[in-house]
């Protein structure tokens, strides 16, 4: 099972970015974690703050990978490309967010991409990414 995790914009400051919020370790940190906890799923990661460079990612992954879980940060409240360019995909995307974004500001309530996502989950720290993950392995079984 292949996995292509994407991170946008802010998230390679994890650890050091509002740590009451995001917590004080980094995705670095984290992913070796994930990656032993399942040894059976290549877990790929992937970062940028760019918009158009996560497009790149997802649509080279996207009709290969077993899915792809996506924190696509602000992005995630302002971006119809990403929106369009999960509709296009073979593959299933998870969005997830690592703080409950609703308990947030108001314009975080909003998802550009959650109605092309297959799931979302939110507010559960980096164990976000695990929650996806498990989401996923579920669908193939």
């Amino acid at each position: 099972m292949r996995i292509q995790i994407v991170n946008g914009p802010n998230l390679n400051l994890l650890g050091v970015r509002e740590p009451g919020i995001y917590g004080s370790d980094s995705f670095e940190t984290y992913l070796p974690l994930l990656r032993t906890r399942y040894p059976d799923v290549e877990i790929d990661y992937y970062q940028s703050n760019i918009e158009g460079k996560l497009i790149d990612k997802m649509q080279a992954v996207g009709f290969d990978f077993d899915g792809i879980i996506l924190n696509a940060g602000a992005y995630t409240h302002t971006s119809v490309a990403l929106h369009d360019c999960i509709r296009a995909l073979k593959t299933p995307v998870v969005e997830v967010h690592i703080s409950n974004v609703h308990k947030r500001e108001e314009f975080r309530h909003h998802s550009m991409i959650s109605s092309a996502c297959t799931g979302v989950i939110c507010g559960f720290g980096l164990d976000s990414y695990r929650l996806a993950l498990e989401a996923l392995i579920a669908m193939k079984q």
